[in-house]
C-alpha cells in the first residue's frame, strides 16, 4: 500500500513501481519487513541500535542508527566505555585498505583506519554484502559511559563520507549489491520514557522499503533541498497554535536537517529563543527557572503529577512536494518534556528536550519519536506518518496535519548561498592556490636588492591562522 503524498488516499501498488518501493512481496525475494520489525534498542538520550554480525567467522556488535553522518564505523580496539569491538585479525576476509580516516561530530570525534569486510544483518535483508569498514583507533568524547553500542552506522549520501565521497556508504553498497529499492525507514519508540533509561525502548529500521503496521493514517513527503544530509525545507513554527512569526529563512539557518543521531531537537539561537519566549508565555508555569530552559537544570514534580498538562504544543510547517501546499507535523509536550530521572519514592524530574544551534536547526530524536520517518532516496524526499508507537498512557503524543496553502510564506525559504562541504573545499583550494601566489611574490620580492624591497609589517604576513580552516559539523 503506498500513498501518493498530499493525495489524502491510498493507492494499491503491488510492486513498489514508480514510487520506488518494495512491499513484503517485492520480486528480488530478499525483503521481509516484518522481519525487521523491533530490530532496534536504545533511547533517545544514548541513540537507538541495530545488531550488525562483521566478518568472518562473525562477530556482533550493536551499531548505533544516525541518519546525519555517512561513514560506518566501528570500535577496533579495547576502550574503558565499550563491552565489545571488532577484532579485525580475527576475521579472515578483513582487508585494510591502509587509508586514515578522521570524523568530528558536533560532539565527540574519531580516527581510524578503513577497510572491508562482510556484514550480515540478523533481522534485516537476508545474505551477506561486502562493506566499507572503518576501525576506529582512537577517540575522544565518542564512546560514552553507559552506552551499548560499539559502533556508527551511517546513513546520510555519500557527500558526507570521510575522507571523500569516493568512499561507498553502506546503505548505497546494499542497494547495489543486494538491489534493493534505495529507500529505507525509521521508527524510534522512546515516547514518554526515560531518555536514558534500561536502552531497551523498541524501534524498527526498514531496509529497503517502508512497512505498513509501523505508521497510522497518511504518509506525508517533504522534498530533500540537497543530498548531503537529509536537508528539508521549514516554513514556519508554531507554539500552542500561535505563529512565531519570523522570517521563514531564520528556521532554515544554515540549514535544516533530519538527524536520528542527535539526541534534541536543536533550534537556530534566534529560533530557539522565540520558542522559549512563546512556550513560557503561553505554559501555566509561573517564574520558570531559566536553567531549565538552557538545559543546565532539570525541573522535578510529584510522581502522581503530569506536567504535560502545563506545557503547549509544538508545531513544524514543511513544505510539501507540491510546493504550493504544506504540512505540519505536531509534537506534544511528552515528547519535549521528557523524564530522566526519579529522586527517591516520590520525585520524577524531567529535561526541556529542546536546545540552542549554531548552525543548524535538528529534527532529532524528540520529534522523530513521534513518527514513522521514510527516507525515499530514490524520489529525494523524507516522509512522516504517525508512529503507532508514540503513545503516553494510551493516548497519541504526535500529529500530522495537511495540506496547507504556502500563501503567505516565502517561495523558498533556504538560502541561495551555501556554505556546504564541497563548496568550502573549492574555496579552500581557490585560497590555498591565492596564497601559493602570494608566497610566490615574496620570495621573488626578497630575492630583489634591499633598496627596491618593500618594508612589510607583522600584518602583511600571510600564516596558517588567516588560511581558511572550517570545523566539519556532523
Amino acid at each position: 500500500v503506498v500513498l501518493r503524498p498530499g493525495s489524502g488516499s491510498r493507492q494499491q501498488d503491488p510492486q513498489g513501481g514508480a514510487d520506488g518501493l518494495a512491499l513484503a512481496s517485492d520480486p528480488v525475494g530478499t525483503l521481509n519487513f516484518l522481519a525487521m520489525v523491533e530490530n532496534l534498542q536504545g533511547d533517545s538520550g544514548r541513540g537507538y541500535y541495530l545488531e550488525i554480525l562483521i566478518g568472518t567467522p562473525p562477530q556482533a556488535l550493536n551499531i548505533l542508527v544516525d541518519t546525519g553522518s555517512s561513514n560506518f564505523a566501528v570500535a577496533g580496539v579495547p576502550d574503558p566505555d565499550v563491552t565489545s569491538y571488532f577484532n579485525t585479525k580475527l576475521s579472515s576476509t578483513y582487508k585494510s585498505q591502509g587509508i586514515d580516516v578522521t570524523v568530528k561530530y558536533s560532539q565527540g570525534s574519531w580516527t581510524g583506519v578503513l577497510g572491508t569486510d562482510v556484514i550480515t544483518i540478523p533481522k534485516g535483508i537476508d545474505g551477506s554484502y561486502t562493506i566499507n569498514i572503518a576501525t576506529i583507533l582512537e577517540s575522544e568524547n565518542f564512546f560514552l559511559p553507559g552506552v551499548k553500542w560499539h559502533g556508527i552506522l551511517g546513513l546520510a549520501y555519500d557527500a558526507l563520507a570521510k575522507p571523500s565521497s569516493s568512499v561507498e556508504t553502506f546503505f548505497d553498497s546494499l542497494v547495489r549489491q543486494a538491489k534493493i529499492p534505495n529507500i529505507f525507514s525509521l521508527q524510534m519508540c522512546g515516547a514518554g520514557l526515560p531518555v536514558s533509561g534500561s536502552g531497551t525502548n523498541g524501534g524498527s529500521l526498514v531496509l529497503g522499503g517502508i512497512e505498513p503496521s509501523l505508521y497510522k493514517g497518511d504518509i506525508w513527503y517533504t522534498p530533500v533541498k540537497e543530498e548531503w544530509y537529509y536537508q528539508v525545507e521549514i516554513l514556519k513554527l508554531e507554539v500552542g497554535g500561535q505563529n512565531l512569526e519570523l522570517d521563514c529563512r531564520e528556521y532554515n539557518a544554515d540549514k535544516a536537517i533530519v538527524d536520528s543521531g542527535t539526541t534534541l531537537l536543536r533550534l537556530p539561537q534566534k529560533v530557539f529563543s522565540a520558542v522559549v519566549q512563546a512556550i513560557a508565555r503561553t505554559s501555566l508555569i509561573q517564574e520558570f527557572s531559566s536553567g531549565f530552559w538552557t538545559g543546565s537544570q532539570l525541573a522535578c514534580w510529584d510522581k502522581t503529577e503530569r506536567p504535560w498538562s502545563l506545557f503547549p504544543k509544538l508545531s513544524i510547517y514543511l513544505r510539501d512536494e507540491n510546493s504550493s501546499r504544506s504540512f505540519r507535523i505536531s509534537i506534544l509536550p511528552q515528547l519535549y518534556i521528557q523524564p530522566i530521572l526519579g529522586i527517591g519514592e516520590n520525585l520524577q524530574c524531567y529535561r526541556f528536550g529542546i536546545s540552542s544551534s549554531t548552525n543548524a536547526l535538528v529534527i532529532g530524536a524528540t520529534v522523530m519519536e513521534g513518527f514513522y520517518v521514510i527516507f525515499d532516496r530514490a524520489q529525494r524526499r523524507v516522509g512522516f506518518a504517525v508512529s503507532p508507537c508514540a503513545e503516553v498512557d494510551g493516548s497519541p503524543v504526535s500529529e500530522i496535519e495537511g495540506p496547507f496553502t504556502t500563501a503567505d510564506v516565502a517561495s523558498n525559504c533556504v538560502s541561495s548561498v551555501s556554505f556546504h562541504e564541497p563548496v568550502l573545499w573549492i574555496a579552500s583550494y581557490a585560497l590555498m592556490s591565492l596564497c601559493g601566489i602570494i608566497l610566490l611574490v615574496l620570495i621573488i620580492l626578497l630575492l630583489i636588492p634591499p633598496r627596491c624591497q618593500h618594508r612589510y609589517t607583522d600584518n602583511d604576513v600571510v600564516n596558517d591562522e588567516s588560511s581558511l580552516v572550517r570545523h566539519r559539523w556532523k
